[in-house]
Formats: C-alpha cells, sequence, structure tokens
C-alpha cells in the first residue's frame, strides 16, 4: 500500500508526534517503520499535511540542526494538538467501527 489518506496522515503525525520532536524524513520513517512497511508517506503528503496541522495550531515548528548536521524543520505537538488527537482517534475508531459493521453484512 503506498499512500495514505488525508485525515489518516493527519491522525499519523499527530500520533508519532508524541515521542517528541522530529523533522520530517523521520515522522515518515517512524510510520513506515511502525506499520512495518505498509504504509508510505510521500514528501507530497507529508509537508502539506504538516503545514495544515502547523496552520490549526496543533503542531508548532522551528530550525534546528539535525543528527546529520543538516537544518532541518522540528516540529512539536502543541497542547491543542494532543486534545486534537484524543478527538480525531476516538472519530477514527468511530468510522472504522461503522465500515467494519458493512464489511461483515
Amino acid at each position: 500500500m503506498s499512500d495514505v489518506l488525508r485525515g489518516t496522515l493527519d491522525l499519523l503525525i499527530l500520533k508519532t508526534l508524541t515521542l517528541g520532536d522530529q523533522h520530517g524524513w523521520a515522522i515518515s520513517q517512524r510510520i513506515q517503520q511502525v506499520s512495518k512497511g505498509v504504509l508510505e508517506v510521500n514528501q507530497g503528503s507529508l509537508y502539506p499535511a504538516l503545514q495544515r496541522l502547523e496552520q490549526r495550531g496543533w503542531i508548532i515548528s522551528d530550525w534546528r540542526t539535525s543528527e546529520l548536521n543538516r537544518r532541518a524543520r522540528y516540529y512539536r505537538l502543541t497542547a491543542t494538538g494532543r486534545k486534537a488527537l484524543g478527538a480525531e482517534t476516538a472519530s477514527w475508531r468511530q468510522y472504522v467501527g461503522a465500515v467494519d459493521l458493512i464489511l461483515e453484512t
């Protein structure tokens, strides 16, 4: 499976940032790693999602030097983002449950 759906990607980014501040590439790698390679996030989807989440106030960013000694934008979850993660997780689980009910019939 390649691309992650937009709303799902927002949720996955927020969840990934609960581990701490990360730059974009590390976020995409973490999602791929935890999903055992099933989910791949391309840059064309990731960076617009990060901008969207920052505009909502769910994450903030700043420039730092990465572990490879390169400038990278690091993203951090805000208190508002933590609340949104809870609400988005509940909504996602409700959605999955509804789809599962349909698939079982």
